[in-house]
């Protein structure tokens, strides 16, 4: 079978290789850093939820909310209903989200 590398030098495809090798230790120090991250954000997330019961439950709230619009916007959309929907409930309080489904 043709191997596209098959027409380097030994030293072409060591560099090939170890260029490779670098690549994936990269990405795989990039992921384990991202995880490190959000590990750390969903920790200050829980203190701060703890340490106020009323953001907590506005957060559900317009959860709540968010999900029964999708709800009614994925019937209707069934029903053949095309018309553009409103914006997240989100999107209403941080515009910056883009977390919308349909117009802004």
């Amino acid at each position: 079978m043709y191997n596209e590398h098959d027409d380097l030098s030994f030293e072409e495809q060591l560099h090939l290789t170890e260029s490779l090798i670098r690549q994936r230790h990269n990405q795989q120090m990039f992921l384990r850093r991202n995880a490190q991250l959000l590990q750390q954000e969903l920790e200050i997330e829980a203190e701060l939820l703890e340490e106020n019961p009323e953001l907590a439950q506005t957060i559900y709230s317009f959860n709540m909310q968010e999900i029964q619009a999708q709800q009614q916007g994925l019937f209707g959309v069934m029903q053949g209903d095309s018309t553009p929907k409103e914006q997240s409930v989100w999107s209403k309080f941080f515009p910056g989200l883009r977390g919308n489904y349909g117009v802004d």
